[in-house]
């Protein structure tokens, strides 16, 4: 039985990662200025934070019902199951839009909300392609996704409080006090719900945060202070050679780790953030 691997544009995977992966990516809709974008197909990583320090009207939306079917349908022109992996339903309606649209597929289409988005995503992306070449079929790789689902956290910076106060995220009195004071908020994702954390007054200081909570984690939650059992992951928007440097901070905390993986957040994060944030991310190993 071949078993397709479906996600969004919302895991970081890029149509060109995509193909050497194995997988299918649906690219997430964004309206900016009245006008339609879909992500990494019309609309670049670069043209989009273009847009976003111009300020720029930008909005979020989930794929259209037609978009979803038509992906499935043409994977099942080739695979005999599909699982779709969408970002997690606490960020977005389109998980449970596309769990009713799977009711008409007679169980060959299987939606797993396993509560994760960005590199996190991918690396589910990533095990259910490694599941379904064991000889899993669609249900039993769903059932595993959403129960391994909570096992991963992201941590991140901002650079600048300028789009969580736009996108009413933090009162502009809070931005104005912030921005006077310089401070770096970190935010977490558990559960695919983005969270104040802590607060920094330097992105060095933000980042021995989030390093600090990523170890916490690794020796608390994961039994797995070194990260030999952990995969290890790194996000940023629009800042690589400060995400470069931080993998090497990383790589230096955890030289036992594997392969850290490092990818652009998600557009529909990125739009609440801006520019110049970085993350950091554990995943517990399936493998």
């Amino acid at each position: 039985m071949r078993i397709g691997i479906v996600t969004d544009s919302n895991s970081g995977i890029t149509q060109a990662q995509a193909a050497r992966m194995g997988v299918f990516v649906l690219p997430m809709p964004f309206t900016i200025d009245g006008q339609d974008y879909f992500e990494d197909i019309s609309l670049t990583q670069r043209e989009f934070y273009e847009k976003l320090r111009e300020g720029s009207d930008i909005a979020t939306s989930q794929p259209s019902p037609e978009a979803v079917m038509n992906l499935w349908d043409q994977v099942l022109g080739e695979y005999d199951q599909v699982v779709h992996i969408p970002m997690s339903s606490a960020l977005s309606g389109s998980c449970q839009t596309a769990r009713m649209l799977a009711e008409d597929y007679g169980g060959r289409v299987q939606v797993a909300d396993n509560r994760r988005i960005s590199v996190t995503q991918l690396q589910a992306a990533a095990d259910a392609v490694q599941m379904a070449g064991e000889g899993m079929d669609a249900a039993q790789i769903r059932q595993k996704l959403e129960e391994t689902g909570p096992d991963s956290s992201i941590y991140i910076t901002v650079d600048t409080l300028k789009y969580l106060k736009k996108g009413g995220r933090i009162t502009p009195a809070a931005a104005a006090l912030g921005t006077l004071l310089r401070i770096k908020p970190v935010l977490t994702i558990q559960g695919g719900k983005l969270d104040a954390f802590a607060k920094a007054r330097t992105m060095k200081q933000a980042k021995t945060i989030m390093l600090a909570a990523l170890s916490r984690d690794l020796e608390q939650r994961f039994e797995d202070p070194e990260a030999e059992r952990t995969h290890l992951e790194i996000a940023h928007t629009d800042s690589e050679e400060a995400a470069l440097e931080l993998k090497e901070e990383l790589q230096a905390a955890f030289p036992k780790t594997g392969e850290i993986v490092m990818a652009p957040l998600s557009l529909s994060i990125s739009c609440h953030i801006g520019p110049g944030a970085l993350a950091v991310a554990c995943t517990k190993a399936l493998f």
